[in-house]
């Protein structure tokens, strides 16, 4: 089978799209895939270095701000557009599949000229206007959540699948605390504001921070590569906290923790109830569609974590909810026992099945 994949912007869309293309490799030797991608984004660098056929496409996003940059872009997406059509009258894919960001609308408005079947995969709660409007027409749409289905009222196949990126979060090699200076014996919470860090938040938690200084846990805080080095050379902190710059095997380590303090992007929302980890999710307010705070919600009112949003953090209150929790209150109680109850969802192989299945009926 031949497979055109396109995804970009964000490490929320990379992601889920190399774990597609891994599950096909898997289970094809026949398969042949090539990505489409930004010039200047993430996945240009990425999808190369995992050895996957790479063509990129000139198109930024819309502004709301910058009128002229907007036609600028209309004409972008109008090159990109036909640059698509004929990297697939080259290619000659059975199928074409967007897993999320702007770069995927020229891709797919191209499949469907072509009359080449085609597929999405919605990572978040509550899709964005790009899925929506391409999900029209489409052969499927696969969902992260199962109440996203709601939303594509306008396709006629609808599938819950989950998160290609939490299939394997139980085979992860594990870390173990000892290995970045922790005590094995010990609570641990981990803070962490996804791969870029979050100057905002890690400045809202800094105060909490300096309120541990006598507790009997010990706190891991990610503060991403961006901000690390202004993060540790203008505080100084206890020996119960322990301040990294990034960790690569974020999810495996999930499992050392008691509890988790962090954003609501789908990769990890999925990823904290795959390894049944209590946490309060904090949104960021500066993403489209107000995404990560429709994820957080869904989580929240299935009583699997504790959502704040970011205007109305305390480290006060903070503290006193963190003390509160990791001395197994009710509450505590009631998100591990929701958490032990999910079943994580074989995502990858329900997508490589729906897409088998849909390249067959021709």
């Amino acid at each position: 089978m031949k497979m055109i994949i396109s995804a970009g912007g964000t490490g929320g869309h990379i992601y889920p799209a190399l774990a597609i293309i891994k599950k096909f490799q898997e289970k094809d030797p026949n398969f042949e895939v090539l990505y489409i991608g930004t010039h200047d984004r993430m996945e240009n660098e990425i999808v190369p270095k995992n050895g996957i056929p790479y063509e990129s496409i000139k198109i930024y996003g819309f502004s709301k701000k910058k009128i002229g940059k907007d036609f600028y872009n209309i004409a972008l997406i109008i090159k990109a557009y036909n640059k698509c059509l004929k990297i697939i009258d080259k290619f000659k894919p059975d199928i074409i599949v967007g897993v999320g960001g702007y770069v995927t609308f020229p891709v797919i408005l191209a499949a469907k000229k072509r009359k080449i079947k085609c597929a999405l995969h919605e990572q978040n709660m509550i899709p964005g206007k790009t899925n929506k409007f391409l999900s029209r027409g489409v052969n499927a749409v696969f969902t992260t959540f199962e109440t996203s289905k709601d939303y594509f009222d306008k396709c006629v196949n609808c599938i819950y699948t989950g998160h290609p990126c939490t299939d394997n979060v139980g085979k992860l090699k594990a870390v173990s605390k000892e290995s970045l200076g922790l005590d094995k014996d010990k609570k641990l919470v981990m803070i962490t504001s996804g791969s870029q860090g979050s100057k905002g938040l890690n400045g809202k938690l800094i105060q909490f921070l300096k309120m541990v200084k006598n507790a009997s846990y010990e706190v891991l805080v990610v503060t991403g590569k961006n901000n690390y080095e202004e993060f540790t050379t203008e505080n100084q902190f206890s020996k119960n906290v322990k301040i990294i710059p990034y960790l690569d095997n974020m999810a495996a380590f999930f499992k050392n923790c008691d509890l988790v303090i962090g954003r609501s992007g789908a990769g990890t929302v999925c990823e904290l109830l795959a390894s049944h980890t209590p946490s309060i999710l904090i949104p960021s307010p500066n993403v489209a569609n107000n995404h990560q705070y429709y994820n957080a919600l869904g989580v929240e009112e299935a009583k699997m974590a504790i959502m704040i949003e970011e205007k109305d953090l305390d480290s006060q209150n903070l503290y006193q909810k963190v003390n509160s929790l990791l001395k197994g209150d009710d509450e505590y109680q009631t998100l591990k026992n929701n958490l032990n109850k999910y079943q994580k969802p074989n995502a990858s192989e329900k997508i490589y099945k729906s897409i088998k299945e849909i390249v067959k009926n021709v």
